[in-house]
């Protein structure tokens, strides 16, 4: 799939696309998860999908797995290691990515404090499709294969928080294939600015303020391009008055245009 991705894409055809309204989402306490979407609403849907258990069974998910470090920029599993169970993110942020036979990554998502990462395989047997690595410092609770058929069997709200958590990744990684499938990568890189801003944003006037600090590689591995296109194309941005960009971050300044952009309305 990642070889298709090319600094260009092919051109769809929009019959009558109609810019959805937005809904702000505002600054969102704490960290959210952050993945390729069409909108910031519910990208956090997911996280914490243990809350429905009773303390009872959250206590005795806790005894059969195994909590551990894992240091800034450390793998947490490896595309292609033998799989052998999930991790549920304790603490800190877990970038999960693929890998090309080219050598060239997609970032499918960021995922932070109470995600499961390590699938789409849960039970074991077969091996792991994409890789994890912590992007700070970071706290993980493994499952091993044989604690989760176990947990699945006698632990009847395990087994649907499970399955709920399984549909949230579902959707997600269904929103990114929608989004490379139907969004030219200009239209993916101003929509990907413009969930930035619904989640970190600061409103200021009529602009709005993103002081997150995000590399021209880490957007491009976001929305399937290269480090060279996004730096042409935020300097094309910044030409045409759409944003402005500095040390500090990003600043949208015509919010409207720019929402037409990932629209694709640029008539």
């Amino acid at each position: 799939m990642l070889d298709a991705l090319r600094e260009t894409d092919v051109q769809t055809h929009h019959v009558g696309r109609e810019r959805p309204e937005r809904r702000r989402v505002g600054r969102l306490p704490g960290e959210t998860a952050l993945f390729l979407s069409e909108t910031a609403h519910d990208l956090n849907v997911g996280a914490h999908f243990l809350d429905q258990l009773t303390d009872g069974e959250r206590k005795l998910v806790a005894t059969r797995g195994r909590s551990y470090g894992v240091g800034a920029g450390e793998a947490v599993f490896t595309q292609g290691e033998r799989h052998g169970g999930i991790f549920i993110i304790e603490q800190g942020r877990v970038r999960v990515f693929y890998t090309a036979p080219s050598g060239r990554e997609i970032t499918l998502a960021y995922w932070t404090p109470g995600h499961f990462i390590g699938g789409p395989e849960i039970a074991g047997g077969g091996v792991h499709v994409w890789s994890g690595e912590a992007v700070e410092d970071c706290r993980i609770l493994r499952l091993d294969s044989a604690a989760l058929r176990d947990l699945v069997a006698t632990v009847p709200n395990f087994a649907l928080a499970l399955i709920q958590g399984l549909a949230s990744k579902g959707r997600c990684y269904s929103s990114m294939a929608q989004m490379l499938g139907t969004r030219s990568v200009i239209e993916r890189l101003a929509q990907f600015i413009l969930n930035l801003g619904d989640l970190y944003g600061e409103t200021d006037g009529n602009a709005v303020n993103i002081r997150r600090r995000i590399t021209h590689d880490q957007i491009a591995a976001m929305v399937g391009s290269t480090r060279q296109w996004v730096t042409m194309m935020l300097k094309r941005f910044q030409r045409e008055g759409l944003v402005t960009v500095d040390a500090q971050g990003i600043r949208i300044v015509q919010m409207e245009r720019l929402q037409d952009m990932a629209s694709g309305d640029t008539g």
